[in-house]
């Protein structure tokens, strides 16, 4: 990107300075069947040039609707009181044309779920083109030229022929860097950055970073950050705003909220945030290699229904040689998205896959499920391999999978409700009675930090955290032996996401289910799983129990990896970034 030429902006740590952007008591109130519900309660701070300031809270607590307000960009069933102004200009009276100019030039958003942001009848070069000529005097050829630097920018490999992609054909963390692109298209003043690094990996999350930071030194863009991500708040952020149940409850410097939070809920939500080396001791768990050695059968209860029993010695998941390829576009040569890839998940035990977005860790967990075809290659689920099943014989497997989806909104069907979505499983197996799925849709949204009520609400009706909860409570409706889950807790504030782990901990222990558990979150990989193993460029390039794998990684892209992780300390942080270049140089080429 070329650097205008533009003044020095002072910064939070630089001095004060008048805010470019100031919510005053701002209140958003939707109506509903039941009456009004009060999402914002009188929420107030503001934001300097220049400045990083970070929101947090729980999913649900209103930090994305109070940003939304400022856009317009909420539904008509809600009511905006108090005021939020754009250097000087009030925003929540704003229509037509005039928010027009205001969105995409002066302030940017980029939105939590990239998969229902996107244009999926139009290239993602095309919607880059659209952002800068809406707002900018260019041609076609300059806006194209232009789009590219942009998509190289945030990191979009082979930006030149990526231009002519859809949506679809990219990974989740991709389409999320798409999203930054638009979003920096024009070089806003203002980025409102919507959970921005959710479904990127760490040393992409660390790019993008780089480069919101780069925006505020180098033009002073504010940023508002609405993350769940403590380790990025540590990272970047310069102030941090705490919202619980719609209000602001805690507002002080980074530094102050990670030394001496004030608020017991600051204090509860720190506590929450998952450490690298915090991880479940692993000295009595045999990793994949050791199936022949598991002790004893495990059973494993589904729910309803007989328990089955796995012999120890046959592998819940062997994956042997896998290779994965996906059509070129318009006569261009097939892509190799999975390499001959092999692993073996012993029942009861769980693999971490990891790697970078776009190394193929998605492909992998859809294609062991039969969702995506293999070219060549096995894949034994309990013995049976799935490439050479008879229908009959599938369907029987199929009732014992289950698979948590990396976005949860566009994985759940807008028509349907949330108990609807969840006993489907129920309903497509002919599992028990009307009565008792509603019992067990109910038990499970209890289980991840939901309100029974919920099961009568729509997708559109839920943050997309709670969207998250219910594809995971979905996923275990069936007590499943096999559990692909991919990315489960990337939606998650740490608050709840600490609950879904401990869930997922306690579940796994009692219904002994193996699990293929897809992150980017190391700190995560560290609590839950058994074995990890890295996926670079379709291939793995480490394998091991997770005690080895992330305490002493032997290859350099595995070093990098760990170098990326932001940890939840500002000072450490600072330390962490310094260091990093030169491993991340280790693994060019």
């Amino acid at each position: 990107m070329t650097a205008p030429t533009v003044p020095a902006v002072p910064t939070a740590s630089t001095g004060p300075a008048r805010p470019v952007l100031a919510f005053d008591r701002l209140s958003v109130t939707f109506a509903s069947d039941a009456g009004p519900v009060r999402a914002v309660r009188e929420v107030s701070f503001t934001v300097a040039p220049g400045e990083i300031v970070a929101v947090v809270g729980e999913s649900g607590s209103g930090k994305s609707v109070s940003s939304r307000a400022l856009l317009g960009l909420l539904p008509g069933t809600a009511t905006v009181a108090g005021s939020a102004q754009l250097d000087g200009v009030e925003l929540t009276g704003l229509r037509g044309e005039s928010m027009r100019k205001v969105r995409g030039d002066r302030i940017a958003m980029i939105f939590q779920e990239p998969a229902t942001s996107l244009d999926p009848v139009r290239t993602v070069g095309w919607q880059v083109v659209q952002a800068l000529r809406v707002h900018r005097p260019m041609s076609r050829r300059a806006a194209r030229a232009r789009a590219v630097e942009l998509l190289e920018l945030v990191g979009i490999p082979d930006a030149a022929s990526r231009i002519h992609s859809y949506p679809h054909q990219l990974s989740g963390g991709q389409k999320q860097r798409v999203m930054i692109a638009i979003a920096i298209a024009c070089e806003p003043e203002v980025i409102i950055a919507d959970e921005p690094t959710t479904a990127l990996d760490v040393t992409v999350q660390a790019a993008i970073l780089e480069l919101l930071r780069d925006l505020r030194d180098r033009l002073g863009t504010a940023i508002v950050l609405i993350t769940h991500n403590m380790g990025v708040v540590a990272d970047l952020a310069d102030r941090v705003v705490v919202m619980y149940r719609g209000e602001v409850v805690e507002e002080a410097s980074v530094a102050q909220i990670f030394a001496a939070p004030a608020h017991p809920y600051t204090r509860r939500l720190l506590a929450a945030v998952p450490h690298l080396g915090q991880g479940r001791s692993l000295s009595a768990d045999p990793g994949p290699a050791a199936v022949a050695a598991a002790p004893g059968p495990a059973v494993v209860t589904s729910v309803p229904g007989p328990p089955v029993v796995v012999p120890p010695s046959i592998p819940a998941l062997a994956v042997r040689d896998l290779v994965v390829e996906f059509a070129g576009r318009l006569g261009a040569p097939r892509l190799r998205a999975v390499d001959g890839v092999s692993f073996t998940i012993a029942p009861g035990q769980v693999l971490g896959l990891v790697g970078e977005s776009g190394s193929g860790k998605t492909t992998v967990g859809r294609t062991t499920v039969g969702l995506v075809p293999a070219v060549s290659g096995s894949i034994e689920v309990f013995g049976t391999d799935l490439r050479t099943a008879s229908p009959r014989v599938l369907r029987d497997l199929r009732r014992r999978f289950g698979f948590v989806f990396q976005d949860p909104s566009a994985s759940l069907n807008p028509r349907s409700s949330v108990g609807a979505a969840i006993s489907e499983p129920l309903s497509v197996h002919a599992v028990g009675s009307d009565a008792s799925r509603r019992r067990r849709v109910a038990e499970l949204l209890e289980a991840v930090e939901l309100p029974a009520s919920f099961a009568r609400r729509f997708p559109h009706e839920l943050s997309g955290g709670q969207r998250q909860r219910v594809s995971l409570a979905r996923a275990l409706v069936l007590g499943p032996d096999l559990l692909i889950a991919d990315e489960p807790t990337s939606a998650l504030d740490v608050s709840v996401q600490a609950t879904v782990l401990a869930l997922f901990q306690q579940l796994q222990t009692e219904m002994g289910f193996a699990c293929l558990f897809i992150s980017h979150d190391l700190a995560v990989i560290d609590l839950v799983a058994h074995d990890v193993a890295v996926m670079r460029t379709g291939r793995l390039v480490e394998v091991g129990t997770t005690a080895a794998v992330l305490n002493a990684p032997q290859h350099a892209y595995t070093r990098a990896l760990l170098a990326a992780v932001p940890v939840p300390d500002p000072a450490e942080q600072a330390d962490r970034r310094r260091r990093r270049a030169d491993l991340v140089e280790s693994t060019r080429g």
